[in-house]
């Protein structure tokens, strides 16, 4: 049996880094500063990785959890804006994809 592959959205990878970044809510962090915590995050631990810190913390402390990525997400959406992907054009070069998670089942 294969198991199940999940394509998360670019914002959900970038909402998983920033929640496991270092920047916190009291920072009042700037645009600039999410999107440097999110690049350090994922350089530090991946797309995995920032995923499983992710899931450990929501297992460990839900209840502080949901209002960490609730934040997480305001702010990806403010320093990122709400992209959605453009449509490739015919002759237009391919975008790379995200790497993925997976694991053997």
């Amino acid at each position: 049996m294969r198991s199940a592959m999940h394509h998360p959205s670019i914002s959900a990878v970038r909402a998983d880094a920033l929640f496991v970044s270092a920047l916190q809510r009291c920072e009042h962090p700037s645009a600039g500063q999410v999107r440097q915590a999110v690049a350090a995050a994922i350089h530090a631990y991946g797309q995995c990785g920032c995923a499983e810190r992710m899931a450990q913390e929501f297992g460990d402390h839900p209840d502080t959890a949901v209002d960490r990525m609730r934040w997480a997400r305001e702010l990806i959406s403010e320093a990122f804006g709400d992209q959605a992907p453009e449509p490739v054009l015919a002759g237009a070069p391919a975008q790379r994809p995200i790497a993925h998670c997976s694991r053997a089942a």
